[in-house]
């Protein structure tokens, strides 16, 4: 297959479809998600990252690439409770080995609809995702009068992805690409890991969060018992911040509620428990936009993944 990026602006009506009842006020996704055209409102703005380039070179399964389909299949027919629009950005469609390419196209997509007011939702595509949004991000900041903007991350993920960029860029590599860029332009590397499996991360890894500062709570700390101190924890690393990037690795996800994914969790914390976070960081007035990593339908059962990203994109956009 020839190596090519490309950025898809159509809206594919297909993909958007669902019951219709005949009650008041019972409209669902599929009846009111748009075309995004220039000029259009502010609102929600999805935005495809049909790519896992990076999974393969991270020797993980491939198949991400179909997430975003799968995501908007599902996230279709749910039950309508925003006021503002919601609008189909399109995809931005890598084929081959253009990682790189993929992720500059999508940084520059998502600087112009940041530039407009919106509030871009990426659905991926593979964790390389995460550099590119953040660099979508970083571009639109650095058009506005803050000379060292604090943008936190907060990664809800069993995996650190810190590896060292130097051997390859992968789906691995992403926070440690942001926490040398962050470096070189003099910003602090606000970083938060929520979901880490210290199973499925090395000793190395783990250091490397340390040097950076990074904040670490364990798949297996994140309890109900546990999960107030856990928000607290939270509010207090956004309260630090001005800007928030939010990016949700699926495989966070227990492999029973989310078998789709290129890294299934042996453990994970459950949907009841990450709900709770992401309500947290959306209601905090400097979530600036968000990501959902690693769907692999080609894994799915049922469409339980797909169900479960679409169900986090629901509730990140709730109140809008």
């Amino acid at each position: 297959m020839p190596s090519d990026t490309s950025l898809h602006y159509g809206f594919d009506s297909s993909l958007w479809q669902g019951r219709t009842d005949p009650e008041p006020d019972s409209e669902r996704w599929h009846q009111k998600v748009q075309a995004l055209t220039e000029g259009a409102a502010p609102g929600c703005a999805l935005l495809g990252f049909a790519c896992d380039a990076g999974v393969a070179r991270n020797q993980g399964r491939i198949g991400a690439a179909e997430g975003p389909e799968a995501m908007r299949r599902a996230l279709a027919p749910l039950a309508w409770h925003r006021r503002g629009p919601a609008y189909d950005a399109g995809d931005v469609r890598c084929e081959g080995d253009v990682m790189e390419e993929a992720q500059q196209a999508l940084a520059d997509r998502l600087a112009a609809l940041l530039g407009e007011g919106h509030l871009p939702i990426v659905l991926g595509g593979g964790h390389e995702v995460a550099y590119a949004s953040w660099s979508g991000l970083a571009q639109h900041l650095a058009t506005s009068e803050e000379t060292a903007p604090r943008v936190g991350i907060v990664n809800l993920d069993a995996h650190f992805d810190l590896r060292d960029p130097r051997h390859v860029r992968s789906s691995g590599t992403p926070f440690s690409q942001i926490a040398n860029e962050c470096e070189e332009r003099g910003w602090a590397f606000h970083y938060a890991c929520l979901g880490v499996s210290r199973a499925a991360n090395t000793r190395a890894l783990f250091g490397r969060a340390d040097e950076l500062g990074v904040l670490v709570r364990e798949d297996r700390e994140i309890t109900a018992s546990r999960l107030t101190n856990i928000e607290q924890d939270l509010a207090g690393f956004i309260h630090d911040c001005d800007h928030v990037y939010l990016t949700i690795d699926l495989d966070v996800l227990p492999a029973a509620e989310a078998p789709g994914v290129s890294a299934p969790a042996a453990r994970g914390v459950a949907l009841d428990l990450i709900e709770p976070l992401i309500e947290g960081i959306r209601d905090s007035d400097k979530l600036r936009l968000a990501d959902l990593a690693e769907l692999n339908p080609s894994h799915d059962i049922d469409n339980r993944t797909a169900r479960a990203a679409a169900r986090l994109v629901h509730l990140l956009t709730l109140n809008g």
